[in-house]
């Protein structure tokens, strides 16, 4: 199957490391965008986009699904795209 994968924390990693372990094709992970952490608050990725990105899987980090940004999930998504996994993501 076509997999859309979407989540955000540390809780959502284990899935998405069994998905890429899989025989299915993962065609895009979606995570929330790099947040400010640790003393310097500099940018850092979520734990599911370190995960995708250390697999080079491709990885889109909308502020929001409205607007430009939303029109871009849902243009993956018609991609012929079987089933959409989330996991903790947050913006749905």
């Amino acid at each position: 199957m076509r997999v859309v994968f979407a989540g955000t924390p540390d809780f959502a990693v284990p899935t998405l490391q069994a998905l890429i372990q899989s025989e299915h094709e993962i065609v895009a992970v979606l995570s929330q965008p790099d947040r400010p952490s640790g003393r310097g608050l500099k940018l850092r990725p979520s734990p599911v986009k370190a995960l995708a990105m250390a697999n080079k899987l491709p990885v889109i980090t909308p502020e929001n699904l409205r607007g430009d940004n939303g029109q871009d999930v849902i243009d993956l998504l018609s991609e012929n795209v079987d089933v959409m996994v989330v996991v903790a993501y947050g913006l749905i």
